[in-house]
């Protein structure tokens, strides 16, 4: 069932069923499906290693499975699918993503990788075709960060940023560990996390953002993943009741909590700190009364920049920020804690495989531009072993996403994952490493 990959890749222009890449799609969408009671549209909830990511995985398996790909699942749960090449001693081209979800997802951040690299696969048996290199899909665990705290866990470990342990260690908001809930969900495999550096790796994703919509564009190449910066930030003050305790002599958190969001919005809008973006996305106080001076609020910040120096500053004058706030209470008492949740530098992807990804879609009739990502990718952290690069997919409703309203049309899907093919047929059918 095989075609010489002599024939030059360029002469192979491989084609793929969107109507099936669209229905993967759903299918798996199915899985976690809520109604948004505010919008009344569906979305998506399969958080990492609950019941509903456990079952997408399986979902994902049998499909891969059926491709006829070689599975294994590593110590992590990152889901590997290998299609074997004509020389299967040369280092694979890597393609996936992930299907884990936040609690309020659309069907496509992620999932659009993992199909998207199946459907490669799918396409390529139906033509009969075989690559030079194998081609592996992985479906990659924990790439959001919502559960258990740490975004991109599964390729972190996998490349060595983090260890195994850390991982393992992590809890969620109830004190489950990472490592428990993955044995429990049967994913705790038994593959070495550690990766074995491919020859390249390629990510297709829907954009997340507005700008390809806004240019009238279907598809951009990614240059890099800007810097990102998480970390929970806990005040503790004095619960006192609201309607006896004297203003000055509270030590209120929650008002602490409101100067940080203010100051976070105020480093922005300063300009001091080049393109900042800075967001609370998660702020809790306790005991959380109506009638009771709160004695703890707790806080996310997030900080993303594409320049590294700026956001070294923005970090730098936040902490100073936070080491002072409790001198500018009314009263003393209020304790600062923070900790530190996820930290990664600006990632540029590599220039030969950017600009592969352009000839592909060009020779395909696609107008593309260059863009950063302003979301953080498992491509990142596969840059730092590989070459790599991404595909984006414009998403509508101005690029709305992690969101039930998150989508893109199938045609742009189409015409991303076609991209995607033929790149990695052009890849796979390399014979060196250069």
């Amino acid at each position: 069932m095989t075609t010489s990959s002599a024939t030059t890749a360029a002469s192979r222009r491989l084609a793929i069923d969107g109507d099936r890449l669209w229905a993967s799609l759903t299918d798996l969408a199915r899985i976690g499906a809520y109604t948004d009671q505010t919008t009344g549209l569906v979305g998506v909830n399969r958080q990492s290693l609950t019941d509903e990511d456990a079952e997408g995985r399986r979902l994902l398996v049998r499909w891969m499975e059926r491709a006829g790909l070689e599975v294994t699942v590593d110590e992590i749960g990152n889901i590997f699918g290998r299609r074997e090449g004509e020389d299967p001693a040369l280092a694979p081209v890597m393609a996936g993503s992930h299907i884990d979800s936040v609690g309020t997802a659309g069907a496509f951040d992620g999932c659009l990788g993992v199909l998207g690299a199946l459907e490669v696969v799918r396409s390529l048996d139906e033509r009969g075709l075989t690559t030079r290199r194998p081609l592996v899909i992985i479906a990659w665990t924990e790439e959001e960060g919502v559960r258990f705290g740490t975004d991109m866990l599964g390729s972190a470990v996998a490349v060595g940023r983090l260890t195994l342990d850390q991982a393992y260690e992590l809890t969620d908001s109830s004190g489950l560990a990472f490592g428990d809930e993955l044995a429990r969900i049967g994913f705790r495999g038994e593959r070495p996390v550690r990766l074995e550096p491919p020859h390249a790796y390629v990510e297709c994703h829907i954009e997340q953002g507005p700008v390809l919509l806004r240019q009238g564009l279907a598809l951009g190449v990614v240059t890099g993943v800007q810097a990102i910066s998480w970390q929970k930030v806990t005040l503790y003050g004095r619960a006192a009741h609201a309607g006896t305790t004297p203003t000055e002599l509270r030590v209120d958190p929650g008002l602490a909590a409101a100067q940080l969001v203010v100051r976070v919005r105020e480093m922005v809008d300063s300009g001091r700190y080049g393109r900042l973006r800075a967001t609370v996305g998660h702020l809790v106080t306790s005991p959380g009364l109506p009638s009771v001076v709160p004695e703890r609020a707790e806080l996310t910040v997030d900080l993303r920049n594409p320049d590294d120096a700026h956001m070294a500053a923005a970090e730098a004058d936040l902490a100073a920020f936070l080491e002072g706030l409790p001198q500018a209470q009314p009263a003393p008492g209020l304790r600062v804690e923070t900790r530190r949740m996820a930290r990664t530098r600006q990632v540029p992807f590599d220039e030969r495989i950017q600009k592969t990804i352009t000839e592909v879609a060009s020779d395909l009739g696609h107008e593309t531009m260059r863009l950063m990502s302003g979301a953080g990718h498992d491509a990142q952290e596969m840059a730092a072993i590989t070459p790599t690069a991404m595909v984006f997919v414009r998403g509508q409703y101005d690029g709305i996403s992690h969101n039930p309203r998150e989508f893109s049309t199938p045609e742009d899907c189409a015409a991303g994952v076609t991209v995607l093919a033929n790149t990695l047929l052009r890849l796979a059918d390399e014979t060196s490493d250069a």
